[in-house]
């Protein structure tokens, strides 16, 4: 199989830790990236060069690497509010499309991004990397089995506590900062998975003084009487505990369940049987393999992580952040 020529779009703390994964990538290669500073391009690449034996060039602007003909495929790992713009001129140039959750900063801008890939007829597909995970497929693979039952209820918390720096891009609203996109996107996106899209949305939080959501707690609600309740916050150091509720039984997806590396089936009557199920390096590698063999396949999604997934998910980001009152934004 041909590999896939990646390149980063956005050199920063989350793009260093998909790099230093890349050894672990299978049928893809990393070849460039591009940042605003030509400086920090070289440095990221450099850095991660050396590490992985490999040459990756610098650009020293977003546009040059999209204009890189010896790119295939671009991870963007921008601020949440420059996600929109920066996926819809990806693929426009042609270029497959991995962006970094959250997707976008606005459900507008998930529209808009996914308009622009029918049209261009490119791959692109939300970075939502625990769906991945070997103890999430084996979680599927139980439910499918009826190991559960018919799954019913969906619990999910993940939360840091976080000393307030206006100046940092996690509390500046025009950034896409707050607890909702940084990390209420994995209890969303969890619940998501087993559930669905839900019929309502119920959210109450706080906001800082910059303007962006401090915590949320959410409740999904289904008309067949099916339930999520999830946390997330900037406030609480909380466990990252996932659980999936079934008519015959429960899975449980320890801490911290965005980046699982176990998992406990319990059925009813019988005793916890624990799973280990770690992933291949950090598993970041995992989303990478499923571009990579959707592109080999001719595909324009993933059946995983499916268009579909992104805008529920999307939708139910923006109703709590509605609900809230954050004033979510794209740039």
């Amino acid at each position: 199989m041909t590999q896939v020529r990646w390149g980063i779009l956005g050199p920063g703390r989350i793009a260093a830790k998909v790099a230093a994964d890349f050894g672990h990538v299978d049928g893809g290669v990393l070849a460039a990236v591009g940042s605003s500073s030509l400086d920090r391009a070289r440095a990221f690449a450099t850095e991660h060069g050396a590490a992985l034996g490999t040459e990756i060039r610098a650009h020293g602007s977003h546009e040059a690497l999209l204009d890189d003909p010896d790119v295939d495929a671009i991870y963007i790992a921008t601020p949440h509010s420059d996600h929109a713009r920066q996926a819809i001129a990806a693929a426009r140039a042609g270029k497959a499309v991995l962006v970094e959750k959250s997707f976008t900063a606005t459900l507008a801008g998930a529209e808009e991004v996914l308009a622009a890939a029918r049209e261009s007829g490119t791959f692109v597909m939300e970075a939502m990397w625990t769906r991945f995970q070997p103890a999430l497929v084996r979680a599927r693979e139980l439910i499918a089995d009826g190991a559960i039952g018919e799954v019913r209820a969906v619990q999910a918390d993940l939360g840091v506590r976080r000393e307030f720096e206006p100046s940092d891009r996690l509390f500046a609203l025009e950034l896409g900062g707050g607890a909702l996109l940084d990390l209420g996107v994995y209890v969303v996106s969890f619940a998501q998975h087993f559930l669905g899209g839900p019929d309502t949305v119920t959210a109450s939080g706080t906001l800082l003084e910059t303007g962006v959501d401090a915590e949320a707690a959410i409740t999904l609600g289904y008309a067949d009487g099916r339930a999520a309740s999830l946390l997330t916050s900037f406030r609480l150091p909380l466990p990252g505990q996932g659980r999936i509720f079934g008519t015959d039984g429960w899975i449980d997806v320890p801490p911290r369940f965005h980046h699982p590396t176990s998992l406990v089936l319990h059925r009813d009557g019988a005793d916890p049987e624990p799973m280990d199920v770690a992933p291949g390096g950090a598993g970041y590698a995992l989303e990478f393999d499923e571009v990579n063999r959707a592109l080999a396949a001719g595909a324009v999604q993933s059946e995983i992580m499916p268009w579909a997934d992104t805008l529920a998910v999307q939708a139910v980001l923006q109703r709590a952040a509605d609900q809230i009152g954050v004033a979510l934004h794209e740039r």
